[in-house]
């Protein structure tokens, strides 16, 4: 694995060989293999933890199994033997292959699981917590605590089709302690999870995948509402998957999915993690929450929402600083289904998003995906006031061919009038008619936009065109004017219909050059990772967070990297001042990490203080 700066080249810190591209064999019908298989002289043993939270109720943990490590490339079905079922469960099971065989069409390759879910995307088992060897230079002091990235990978996976963002949470956590690290893989433990891993198979139906085509989704929701009045599934539990992200606020720490709540999750001392459970904030909230919620460094408060497929389609609320989640404010002026991933906070307003990327019902009865993209939709952004009690001040911007799914920061200025100024700094998704079928045709700009309250006129400078996603900045920026962005630099020739992997990141500076067309002006440090090495989201980690004289960018940059050509996995350390992103520690970790989503980090005091 190499660790180039951008452009440059340098001693390689691994080894490297010559690579030839051999593409995963195309299934022309439906995959070979229907599910998971644990593995040989597999031992699972549930046991009992105490909740903090949930009404107590006992939530169970799964022990790490004695498997080999070996990556798993195919998993198929190991449900009990057919004594051992019911006559109910032999009825659903014999319903579900009649689905496969007689109604599933052939899989595009977008929801093939032996297409999609091959290489470096590919499910591992859980990992009990393991030592790890530092390679290269040495951990800085301001890394103890934990950083835990989250990502899809299915427990276990159905006979038709399967998309990328369908499989269960798992979280990869590398505990840091006075420079020494260990490193774990834990699933969340949803009740998805749970219900599955009684059952030794995939039974919840795949929310994205499963709606590939109309009869067999109706035809599996039918089938999983039959479970759920049989008493066989909880639906009051919850459905969703916990694979997107992870926030820490009101002294807690939650894996996320805009499916469904949060699970609070518990990192032990020893550097594993444990599920606490499903969090509905006492009863206050119900059905689902972003993934992107946005905690202001200074008042410990949190901002989010929620959508939905019915009105209304988004609900703005916040949570105050110990966790009290206050109440909600529909927006009823959303007039059309917005698949709203993310929000920005300033100091004094929300901004929301209304993309062009929804989820209409209607689409279903006319033939199409639930989840589709309208090309004449004309994006909006809203701005609503931090502590709105409900959306009559809400106001509404046009801003058309904006696809905002992941922000960088916003903030507040004022126009030599006096009016409210909001900058906002994001990446703009561009071809999103290719989001479900071709992800690999999407590309990123990143933009600064600027509205004017008073005007009405809504500015937009593109500050790189280099295809960077999952931006980043320094934390304690969050809501107040920034300098600095980390961002995931994408593959430049992705692989057909797999989701991009990222070659690099790139450091921007958004104030260098705005008034001049070299949009490369804004690039002022960057690293590529090396010859079919991949990363994924960056995460700054500041120095001396405690010290508000800190200049923004003193800290250090982590990400997981994976060779694909020798199948190892590192966490690397890279200095954010530096002009290349220097490597300043290198972890070998102990098996490779499959490619996934959001990560954070945790500084050792929050570790020890969560509630």
């Amino acid at each position: 694995m190499e660790i180039l700066p951008h452009s440059t080249h340098m001693t390689s810190l691994f080894h490297t060989y010559p690579y030839f591209h051999s593409p995963t064999k195309i299934a022309k019908s439906r995959p070979a293999f229907k599910a998971l298989v644990l593995g040989n002289n597999e031992e699972v043993h549930v046991i009992r933890i105490t909740p903090k939270i949930h009404n107590q109720q006992e939530i169970p943990t799964i022990v790490e199994s004695k498997r080999s490590l070996h990556v798993i490339r195919a998993r198929v079905d190991s449900r009990k033997p057919s004594s051992e079922l019911s006559l109910l469960q032999r009825i659903f099971k014999t319903i579900n292959s009649h689905i496969i065989k007689f109604l599933d069409s052939p899989l595009h390759l977008s929801v093939d699981p032996s297409y999609i879910l091959s290489d470096n995307f590919a499910p591992v088992d859980e990992l009990s917590p393991t030592k790890c060897e530092v390679i290269h230079g040495f951990i800085p002091p301001c890394l103890d605590g934990a950083y835990i990235r989250n990502g899809p990978n299915p427990q276990f996976i159905s006979g038709g089709p399967h998309h990328y963002l369908d499989g269960d949470g798992m979280m990869h956590c590398i505990r840091i302690s006075h420079g020494q690290p260990s490193f774990c893989s834990r699933y969340v433990k949803t009740n998805k999870y749970i219900f599955e891993h009684q059952a030794r198979s995939n039974l919840v139906p795949n929310v994205i995948g499963g709606m590939e085509s109309l009869a067999p989704f109706v035809a599996r929701v039918a089938l999983f509402l039959a479970r759920v009045v049989s008493g066989d599934y909880d639906l009051s539990k919850g459905f969703g998957v916990a694979n997107t992200s992870l926030a820490f606020f009101g002294g807690n720490l939650y894996a996320l999915c805009e499916s469904d709540l949060p699970y609070a999750i518990k990192v032990e001392e020893d550097g594993d993690i444990t599920t606490l459970g499903r969090h509905d904030f006492n009863g206050k909230l119900s059905m689902n929450m972003t993934a992107h919620p946005k905690t202001d460094p200074e008042t410990k408060e949190t901002f989010a929402f929620r959508y939905w497929a019915t009105r209304p389609y988004l609900t703005y609320f916040r949570i105050d600083t110990f966790g009290n989640k206050q109440p909600e404010v529909p927006i009823f002026s959303m007039k059309h289904p917005s698949l709203t991933h993310d929000l920005a906070i300033t100091q004094k307003y929300a901004v929301i998003f209304d993309i062009q990327l929804g989820a209409d019902p209607m689409n279903l009865i006319r033939g199409r995906r639930l989840l589709s993209v309208d090309p004449k939709k004309v994006s909006r952004i809203g701005i609503l006031q931090r502590y709105a009690k409900d959306e009559s001040d809400m106001m509404w911007f046009e801003v058309p061919g904006l696809n905002i799914f992941h922000v960088v920061n916003a903030w507040d200025e004022r126009d030599k009038d006096g009016q409210d100024v909001v900058v906002l700094v994001a990446p703009n998704m561009l071809s999103m008619e290719h989001f479900f079928e071709r992800m690999d045709l999407i590309r990123a700009s990143m933009e600064k936009v600027t509205i004017n309250l008073g005007t009405g006129v809504v500015s937009r400078h593109t500050m790189a065109t280099d295809n960077l996603e999952c931006p980043v900045i320094n934390p304690a920026y969050i809501a107040k004017r920034n300098k600095y962005v980390y961002a995931a630099i994408f593959e430049k020739t992705p692989i057909s219909s797999r989701m991009i992997r990222t070659i690099g990141v790139a450091k921007l500076d958004i104030f260098a050059s705005e008034n001049n067309s070299d949009q490369h002006k804004h690039t002022v440090a960057s690293r590529i990772y090396g010859n079919n090495c991949f990363g994924g989201e960056p995460f700054f980690i500041a120095r001396d967070s405690e010290n508000p004289n800190s200049e923004e960018d003193d800290g250090y940059v982590v990400s997981y990297v994976h060779d694909e050509n020798s199948g190892e996995s590192r966490f690397l350390v890279m200095d954010a001042r530096s002009p290349t992103l220097e490597v300043v520690a290198a972890v070998k970790l102990p098996r490779q990490v499959p490619y996934g989503l959001h990560g954070i980090f945790i500084k050792e005091k929050d570790l020890i203080n969560e509630t």
